[in-house]
């Protein structure tokens, strides 16, 4: 955040003005959590273009396919209130080592599973692991990275984007042969993580004061971060409606679909990194906030109500306005409130994930009530739902968090783990 009006960023918050080596120039344990952090992110988006096929593999229905993404990020909500826990106590090297070998066992695990409940159960596993890496990763890479927070912050956001990407197209290309082979795959990845990650990370200095379990909960008692992360759970239900229902809509081969989640993590990973801040700073955060909620949900409209070709060009279109979401709404998380980075940051995802559970659930079975085109419609009203929160709250969502701004610009913290 900045002290520009309407919360925009100034020319300072702008990580395209520093030197563009000192994004490159980064130390060995950057680059092994950085590579780790890419190999994380793809396990979100995995599944997504093998779930028709997972379906047809083990017999089960749509909705209970679903449940993948339900149970992954349902723990994932809840351990939110754990990370700071247990990093502020063994230490950040410790936590990234414990989620990568949570990880490895339960996507490999996953491959193996004979019935939709075992692979259910797996991935919840996975999401507790993939929580404990996550969330700790941005504090180690910006406390080992050289060239200032801001080239530490933007090499992390682009682990993030290329992890999305690469993760939904690894899952076609592994997953056109056999449905099992990308957990597989996934488990070979992050164990050669947990390896660079043992011989280049050196322990970072723990936390001068332990994180208590409910510290994210009452930070959340601050106005506008509680503001903030409604919104962006109501966000976040029209955000993975795409991620996770759109792939039974297109009804494509995994090549296929993978190809299209491909084309869409790329325009995610470019307006989040590239465009966001350019707009940020020209028209400020909330306008674009707003503007890119209200267009999310007009995409949203479209893609359940047009053709096949329609469809396909909506949900590759989704992705940049998901891209330009997630980087103001973490902005917004880490800058409104007086919290720590990591604890406000806590609070903020313990919220929004449940939204990431909820909408994977709910929009089969919605569309198993009525038909294949009020899931948009829901969604949609979530995404406007959310703009009218950040519109009500526009005062809450500015004030503080334009004076705390200079102070956050150069702050360590947890947290983009939501992008």
């Amino acid at each position: 955040m900045s002290g520009t009006k309407n919360g925009g960023h100034s020319g300072a918050d702008d990580p395209f003005e520093e030197g563009g080596t000192s994004l490159l120039r980064q130390p060995k344990a950057v680059w092994a959590t950085a590579g780790a952090s890419v190999v994380a992110f793809m396990g979100i988006g995995l599944v997504d273009p093998i779930l028709p096929s997972i379906a047809r593999g083990l017999h089960a229905t749509n909705s209970q396919v679903s449940l993948l993404f339900t149970s992954y990020f349902l723990i994932t909500a809840i351990a939110m209130l754990v990370t700071g826990f247990v990093s502020s106590r063994i230490g950040g090297r410790k936590t990234l080592l414990a989620g990568l070998a949570l990880v490895v066992v339960f996507a490999a695990l996953s491959g193996m599973s004979g019935s939709v409940a075992e692979l259910v159960g797996f991935r919840a596993g996975w999401g507790l692991g993939n929580a404990l890496f996550v969330s700790t990763s941005l504090a180690v890479i910006v406390g080992a990275a050289t060239g200032g927070s801001n080239a530490a912050i933007l090499l992390y956001e682009s682990a993030l984007g290329l992890g999305m990407a690469c993760g939904l197209l690894l899952g076609a290309v592994l997953g056109d042969m056999k449905w099992r082979y990308p957990f597989f795959g996934t488990a070979a990845l992050m164990a050669v993580g947990f390896l660079a990650i043992t011989a280049f990370l050196k322990e970072q200095p723990k936390p001068a004061a332990r994180t208590s379990l409910l510290a994210p909960v009452k930070a959340l008692g601050h106005g506008g971060l509680a503001a903030t992360a409604v919104s962006a759970f109501f966000y976040n239900y029209a955000f993975f409606t795409v991620l996770a229902f759109t792939p039974f809509v297109l009804n494509m081969s995994p090549y296929k679909s993978g190809g299209v989640f491909f084309a869409w993590g790329v325009l995610l990973a470019v307006f989040s990194v590239i465009v966001a801040p350019r707009l940020q700073h020209r028209f400020g955060s909330l306008k674009v906030l707003c503007a890119s909620l209200l267009l999310l949900a007009a995409d949203l409209l479209v893609l359940g109500y047009g053709d096949h070709t329609t469809a396909i060009v909506c949900t590759v279109l989704s992705g940049a306005f998901i891209g330009l979401n997630n980087t103001v709404f973490t902005e917004l998380a880490l800058g409104v409130s007086d919290a720590p980075r990591p604890v406000a940051s806590a609070g903020y995802n313990f919220v929004r994930w449940f939204a990431a559970a909820a909408a994977p659930f709910l929009a089969p079975k919605i569309e198993e009530w009525t038909d294949v085109h009020l899931p948009f419609v829901v969604a949609a009203g979530a995404a406007v739902t959310g703009t009218v929160i950040v519109a009500v709250r526009r005062r809450a969502l500015t004030t503080e968090a334009e004076e705390r701004a200079p102070q956050h610009a150069t702050e360590d913290g947890v947290t983009a783990f939501a992008r």
